[in-house]
């Protein structure tokens, strides 16, 4: 399964607690993780989701991700 990178908002615990029940509930996310002490706040995610679904799943829970080339 490809994994992805995203640049986002989620930037402290309380961001990851909020994050947390949208990427949880995605059966189609196997795995991820928010590196908080990139200066890009990295999320990585292992999916056969596109790009474009995983930033729409990080918007609706109030933050911003952009696809790393």
């Amino acid at each position: 399964m490809p994994t992805q990178q995203f640049k986002t908002t989620i930037n402290c615990a309380n961001c990851l607690r909020a994050i947390t029940p949208a990427l949880n509930a995605e059966p189609a996310i196997t795995a991820w993780q928010v590196d908080t002490a990139n200066p890009d706040k990295l999320l990585t995610v292992t999916t056969d989701l596109p790009a474009a679904q995983v930033v729409a799943l990080v918007e609706e829970a109030g933050f911003t991700a952009q696809p790393v080339a």
